[in-house]
């Protein structure tokens, strides 16, 4: 028997997502979201969702560009505040000593210290309701090079990225590996 929670955002996992923008002045910002992930394959867009009362959304609009920076494990405080204090008041880069990089391809930084940065443009805006969803298409992937890469795909096990329980409101790191997607459900059958 299943017990019901109504209707609440309950997905699991939630990635830990860094979004930097440029304001108006040309100054970096970093805020956290977890409401986010890949919308598309071909061309490989990411989605991000928030709500209009933050800086970060000014910033979007103005400069139609952000980075999605993937946190190791390494920088779960960093993450952390970067979600809990606003652009308009705090210079969220000097506070941490993380390092903005202009990005190549689009008008808004990117970490450097972080594993995994992509460099997206906006390409549509939808209103949804208390959020607003931004799709980005993804200009280009940085990786740090010190990783290791499998066929041209960054390896999971030395990102590590982290997690978000939405419901707990706690971070988590990722587990091991368990199977091979498109393989593993072969033995069935």
């Amino acid at each position: 028997m299943k017990k019901s929670l109504g209707a609440k955002t309950l997905l699991y996992p939630t990635p830990v997502l860094v979004v930097c923008t440029y304001d108006e002045e040309g100054k970096p910002n970093a805020m956290t979201a977890a409401w986010g992930g890949i919308c598309c394959s071909s061309p490989p867009c990411v989605a991000i969702s928030l709500r209009e009362a933050t800086y970060t959304y000014g910033n979007l609009m103005s400069k139609k560009a952000f980075t999605i920076n993937i946190p190791s494990e390494n920088y779960v405080r960093e993450a952390d505040y970067f979600g809990m204090v606003s652009g308009k008041t705090e210079d969220k880069f000097a506070k941490t000593g993380l390092t903005p990089v202009k990005s190549e391809f689009v008008d808004a930084p990117y970490i450097s210290e972080f594993p995994v940065n992509l460099e997206c443009k906006i390409i549509q805006v939808i209103e949804i309701g208390l959020h607003t969803q931004f799709i980005g298409e993804v200009m280009d992937v940085k990786l740090d090079d010190t990783l290791q890469e499998k066929g041209n795909q960054p390896l999971i096990e030395q990102i590590r990225p982290l997690l978000f329980a939405p419901d707990s409101r706690n971070y988590y790191a990722i587990g091991k590996q368990i199977g091979s997607a498109f393989s593993i459900g072969n033995k069935i059958g």
